[in-house]
């Protein structure tokens, strides 16, 4: 088969409509949620809020008319973000012993119309331990006996 024929057979990666076999239009939208994992170092003091990372549609072509919108624990009261660059600040300090992470969502909308873009999307912000805290032992030896192929915590 030609290398033409092929080409109408396989749909665009880049949104592209193309004409298929038998004349059906192809329609495939490389579109997604661009983002490393997040994490927020534990009691962090300084002065500024810390970046925690940035929200990134790969439809978003820089150019202003797509608004970032976050939800989800703490969201606009431990993380904000900035609604036109994607990035996320931790406002307040964490600490891990009190709780290990936060279950967000992201959405990308229409800035005019809140039109949404993308569907929302769920991610976690890790916080990590400083070892702030180190291990305290009531007794100077403790002695144990766990027989072996113990289910794991059947002896605690």
């Amino acid at each position: 088969m030609s290398t033409e024929k092929l080409n109408h057979l396989r749909p665009s990666l880049h949104g592209h409509h193309e004409k298929g076999k038998e004349g059906q239009v192809l329609h495939r939208s490389k579109r997604g949620w661009v983002w490393n994992q997040f994490f927020v170092i534990e009691e962090y003091t300084g002065p500024d809020p810390v970046l925690v990372g940035k929200l990134h549609s790969d439809i978003d072509s820089g150019d202003g008319n797509i608004k970032y919108i976050l939800s989800g624990e703490g969201a606009g009261i431990i993380f904000v973000i900035d609604d036109k660059s994607g990035n996320i600040h931790a406002t307040k300090t964490l600490d891990r012993e009190e709780r290990a992470q936060y279950i967000l969502t992201a959405q990308a909308v229409d800035r005019n119309t809140n039109r949404p873009l993308e569907p929302p999307s769920e991610f976690i912000v890790k916080v990590q331990d400083i070892n702030d805290n180190p291990p305290e032992f009531l007794h100077e030896n403790y002695h144990a006996n766990v027989p072996e192929r113990s289910n794991v915590g059947r002896y605690r």
